[in-house]
């Protein structure tokens, strides 16, 4: 009966539409979403939060570089996002010498902010919902049972198409992007402008950045000042441009204005971003699936490595700033693995899935429909027939690709087609394209002895998980030649191969040999693993054949039964903008828990050890705390806020999304969600899932008082405390 219960009562969180769940449609917020946000508490017209024909709150949020969120906060082009995601830019700037990470960085004056190699940030200049022009060209489709209706690259032609004949002109910088949503029932097209020269501008230290690390990831409280600042540059004309001395400070056409009003329990919160992915259209099996292909491997494997890189970077501060950014994504998505698991089991959200199953079949079945009867069955069979090949697809991807660095040596392809060839001209081609390729692949492995540990546990545990029969074809060689042992086969490679060393491939370069390619060990490895990703994937195509079009109808479904209820309806998360609103509150996990809605600088002095550099406080900041010098940015009762809660629908992507007031003011940048609300990514649940985010006050004291940078207070547009 118990069980029962609490299957009912997630059944009733996700198939009932709540205020503070959905990824929603900007397009869609007038029409869906408005009188709710205004019920809640939202005091500005929709309008000003999003308006197709105006300047609004939208164009002051960005995305920061292919995977978070940004936001400009001054009208010089000042962009804030978490110190998370400016993380490997903060990485790419540091040595031993200029150890930003560990000591932060900032920026006196414009000259002295640096330039970032490969990041961009994009604006969203318009959304436009043009399903009925991509069904029009659907309709003509060469092949109208094929997937194009998914395809990127049709879907590409489809928007070149329409923005020719609807007169839509790009520009320098410019781009569409058209892609399918709810399954390919609806389509949005996103005009987008990117710029590509943007600088550091300030980065706290990782004490304060990261302070809590991997111990505070995924839960809650935190006490994280994960925040970091960048600004955009442009050519004197305002156009993006590569980076050049003679660019400017990008003159932005909107930027947000920053509350120091802080907020209490209860109050209304919206935020908006570039959600990365969640499945919330996935049927109980899919779930499960999930839950024993891709998160097994991810907690098995990279936990193995991570320990072995942590050790390595605890021996050296070189390795440490070399391996930081690396072991921080690995780290992020093994804690969200082993907590979304956790969670999945202790919530029963199968079988709250598959409750929610079966009112749409029997929603369906009352209509005299069996389309999506049809739809489940189908998709039932392909993950029972794909679950072997995705399984061992997941072993490879995570032990060999994620997991070792020394197999991203460069392509042999060229050069040994060029020998095959006996062309001479083509030979020195190919071995000066190859020359510089493994310069760039050396520069990327500078630790050897530390690639060599990791490879070797990588091998073990793939062995531990993939069977002798099953495994990638290398193991015959290491069978065959290693007699199994795969510890020599690793040293062979490191010894032997012409990527083990610069001076192997010195010496092979200076006279290369096709014998050599096709026997050489790292290039086989390699060419193994290509080869089992080649055949997983085969293996799941033929599995998965009808399992979009399944999907598509499976999803519409839904949408016909939410929309027959009268209850609003958002599509999964797929990179592009939306909104999400709710409240700030606090929450209980579990009986006799009460978590509070904020946190603040006593608790970080209370988590403290000098001996964990998890938890190391600056002595400035330790400082600042017994003076209690907080300047403007204390709470009434003379605390010094740090981090809150709101309740709203996020997942990865909204990392730096900016938090906003009922006043459209920010107040604060996601950086996390509470390690209870990890199922939120297939199943929402509001009375456990949270959004934790950085209280602007607190930045804004890290930026004043701890990096004494008045000069970038300056530049914001604040709103005094009412």
């Amino acid at each position: 009966m118990k069980q029962y219960l609490l299957t009912a009562a997630l059944l009733v969180s996700f198939v009932t539409a709540q205020a503070d769940e959905g990824m929603w449609m900007l397009t869609d917020l007038k029409k869906q979403n408005a009188a709710a946000m205004q019920e809640l508490g939202l005091l500005i017209p929709v309008e000003s939060v999003y308006n197709p024909d105006s300047i609004s709150l939208k164009d002051a949020v960005v995305q920061f570089g292919g995977g978070c969120t940004g936001e400009v906060i001054s009208s010089e082009g000042l962009v804030l996002t978490n110190h998370h995601c400016g993380y490997p830019y903060i990485q790419q700037h540091s040595s031993v010498d200029h150890d930003y990470l560990t000591d932060g960085f900032v920026a006196r004056n414009r000259n002295e902010e640096l330039p970032c190699q490969g990041l961009s940030i994009t604006f969203i200049d318009r959304v436009m919902d043009i399903t009925s022009f991509v069904e029009e060209q659907l309709q003509h489709d060469p092949d109208p049972q094929g997937t194009n209706y998914l395809s990127p690259k049709y879907l590409q032609e489809v928007a070149e198409r329409f923005a020719l004949t609807e007169g839509i002109a790009i520009g320098r910088g410019g781009s569409l992007e058209l892609k399918p949503f709810y399954g390919g029932n609806k389509y949005y097209l996103f005009i987008k402008k990117t710029y590509r020269d943007i600088r550091m501008v300030l980065a706290p230290p990782s004490s304060i950045g990261k302070f809590g690390a991997d111990t505070d990831n995924w839960m809650w409280p935190r006490h994280t000042g994960d925040f970091s600042l960048f600004r955009i540059y442009a050519a004197p004309n305002g156009e993006p441009a590569d980076y050049s001395t003679a660019n400017m400070p990008l003159h932005v056409k909107q930027h947000l204005r920053i509350s120091l009003e802080g907020y209490t329990e209860g109050d209304f919160a919206f935020v908006m971003g570039f959600p990365g992915h969640n499945w919330r259209y996935m049927i109980s099996d899919e779930v499960k699936e999930r839950m024993e292909t891709t998160n097994f491997m991810r907690i098995h494997v990279r936990d193995a490595r991570q320990q072995l890189l942590m050790q390595a970077m605890q021996a050296d501060d070189a390795t440490r700033i070399h391996y930081a950014a690396v072991y921080a994504r690995s780290a992020n998505y093994w804690k969200n693995a082993l907590g979304m698991n956790e969670g999945l089991v202790k919530l029963n959200v199968l079988d709250a899935k598959r409750a929610q199953e079966q009112e749409l079949l029997q929603w369906e079945a009352a209509q005299g429909d069996t389309a999506c009867a049809a739809a489940y069955r189908t998709i039932e069979s392909i993950v029972a027939r794909r679950r072997p090949a995705l399984y061992h697809q997941q072993a490879i991807q995570e032990a060999f690709i994620t997991g070792m660095d020394f197999m991203r040596i460069p392509s042999t392809t060229g050069l040994a087609t060029a020998l095959k060839k006996k062309d001479e001209k083509y030979i020195r081609r190919a071995t000066d394209s190859l020359r510089m390729a493994a310069d760039r692949y050396f520069q990327s492995v500078p630790f050897p002895e530390v690639e060599r540990k990791v490879a070797k546990e990588m091998m073990r545990v793939y062995m531990r998980y993939i069977p002798a029969e099953q495994r990638i074809s290398i193991f015959q060689i290491i069978d065959r030649r290693f007699k199994g042992d795969s510890d020599k086969f690793i040293d062979a490679c490191l010894k032997h191969s012409i990527f083990g060393s610069r001076e192997n491939f010195n010496e092979f370069i200076a006279k290369p040999t096709l014998r050599k390619l096709e026997t050489d060990w790292m290039v086989l490895f390699k060419y193994s693993i290509t080869d089992g990703l080649l055949q997983t994937a085969i293996a799941m195509m033929d599995a998965n054949l009808n399992y979009n079009r399944a999907h598509k109808v499976w999803v519409k479904g839904m949408l016909d039964m939410k929309r027959s209820q009268g209850r609003p309806i958002y599509p999964d998360a797929n990179l592009t903008l939306r909104l999400t609103y709710g409240q700030v509150l606090p929450y209980s996990p579990q009986d006799g828990i009460e978590y509070k809605y904020y946190t603040t600088l006593s608790g970080v002095m209370e988590k403290e050890d000098p001996t964990n550099f998890e938890f190391v406080v600056p002595d400035k900041l330790k400082q600042l705390y017994r003076t209690k010098d907080y300047g403007r940015y204390a709470m009434r009762n003379g605390e010094m806020p740090v981090c809150f809660i709101i309740n709203t629908d996020q997942t990865g992507g909204n990392s730096g999304s900016p938090v906003f007031n009922a006043r459209g003011e920010l107040i604060g940048t996601g950086f996390d969600r509470n390690v209870e609300g990890l199922t939120g990514d297939i199943a929402f649940h509001p009375t456990l899932q949270r959004a934790s985010c950085v209280d602007i006050r607190y930045t804004l004291f890290i930026i004043e008082k701890y990096a004494n940078a008045r000069h970038i207070i300056d530049e914001l547009d604040i709103a005094e405390e009412k």
